[in-house]
């Protein structure tokens, strides 16, 4: 997610207490929660089948595919933007298949993974802008430290993975980032790390004595903090990784496009008229059923063409090794027209309907 103008009333939530609390701390204990019983728990470092399907099927892959509601399935949107919503499938392919061509497997999956690390960043950074504009928050001074403080809670953690000793989860799969950064490096970074969020705090405990408290931001801010740290610093396993990685980033983007395309058919006839607004109009499970349906045929593509990791979930092998160059970036098509998309969509000067969602006070439909 990317940033956003300021716009709105003043107020504390970005959707309201209950539900701010629900998708962004929620899922942040939830993880964190895990981490800490794991040894007790006798829980395993690789992510058993149970909790990949929990949190990279239903959530991670699922949530990619969220988009789709307020644009491809919307027609007034398609309407809006046509020539951007047919070229970035189409040149996300092409520039895959050259990518895979070119380096192979190796060159692609590092690409990728540098292109899905700064949409996580990115997003986070996304939601403390939402927030500052939701609260009216328009000095400059605060928006430097706010956009420091999430820069210094994913990027360091981030920074230390390329310097550590090899680690045992990876981003897509081994090998995708490129390690051996210096240790110098960290040192200083981690310096910095320290001092930004003290200063984000201070400055947080000095405007609490002096007005309302923008509690969500400071949640978003504390949980990114915790869970970045914690999985990738504190911890070396695959499932601590994914549970704090996970749910973080793809719970609340869900509900974000819940909620604001609920908010765009209201006032929109077209876009309600469409397949998107219709299956949203019918409640979250409709719309989380969905997702999971359209997940569960993109993983096993993967599965029974790519990474043969989950016959017993998926069935045997197609045969189709031989199609990698061409059939992997098409299968990529999903999460990379999600990345673009969602430099686009969240953005003001590019789309004008969130003030459908956005002009009024916090509330979620």
């Amino acid at each position: 997610m990317s940033t956003l103008s300021t716009l709105g009333a003043p107020g504390r939530w970005l959707f309201s207490p209950s539900l701010d609390l629900a998708v962004f701390v929620a899922p942040a204990l939830i993880a964190l929660a895990v981490v800490a019983l794991g040894p007790a728990l006798a829980l395993p470092t690789e992510t058993p089948d149970a909790a990949w399907i929990a949190l990279v099927l239903m959530v991670d892959v699922a949530h990619v595919w969220s988009t789709a509601f307020v644009t491809y399935l919307d027609p007034a949107e398609l309407r809006r933007q046509p020539r951007l919503y047919a070229l970035v499938p189409l040149a996300g392919w092409a520039a895959g298949v050259a990518l895979y061509a070119a380096g192979g497997p190796a060159l692609f999956w590092r690409v990728l993974a540098y292109l899905a690390v700064f949409h996580f960043v990115r997003q986070q950074y996304g939601w403390v802008a939402l927030y500052r504009a939701r609260n009216g928050e328009r000095d400059r001074a605060g928006a430097i430290v706010d956009g420091a403080a999430i820069y210094a809670a994913t990027v360091y953690p981030l920074l230390w993975w390329h310097a550590a000793p090899a680690r045992s989860f990876a981003w897509f799969r081994p090998g995708d980032f490129a390690t051996g950064l210096s240790s110098t490096i960290v040192t200083v970074a981690g310096a910095l790390y320290v001092a930004i969020l003290a200063t984000y705090v201070v400055r947080a405990v000095l405007q609490a004595r002096r007005g309302p408290v923008s509690w969500g931001k400071h949640l978003v801010v504390a949980t990114t903090a915790a869970c970045w740290y914690t999985g990738i610093v504190a911890t070396d396993g695959d499932l601590t990784f994914t549970v704090t990685n996970v749910l973080i980033h793809g719970v609340p983007y869900a509900a974000l496009v819940f909620v604001y395309g609920r908010a765009v058919a209201a006032h929109d006839p077209v876009t309600a008229s469409g397949p998107g607004a219709r299956l949203l109009a019918r409640g979250v499970l409709v719309f989380a059923a969905s997702l999971w349906a359209v997940a569960y045929l993109e993983e096993l593509l993967w599965d029974r063409a790519v990474w043969h990791d989950h016959p017993h979930l998926f069935g045997g092998d197609l045969g189709l090794d031989d199609t990698h160059t061409f059939l992997v970036p098409l299968l990529a098509v999903p999460q990379l027209t999600h990345y673009i998309l969602d430099g686009f969509l969240w953005r003001r000067r590019h789309n004008p309907r969130l003030a459908l969602w956005f002009r009024g006070p916090a509330s979620a439909p």
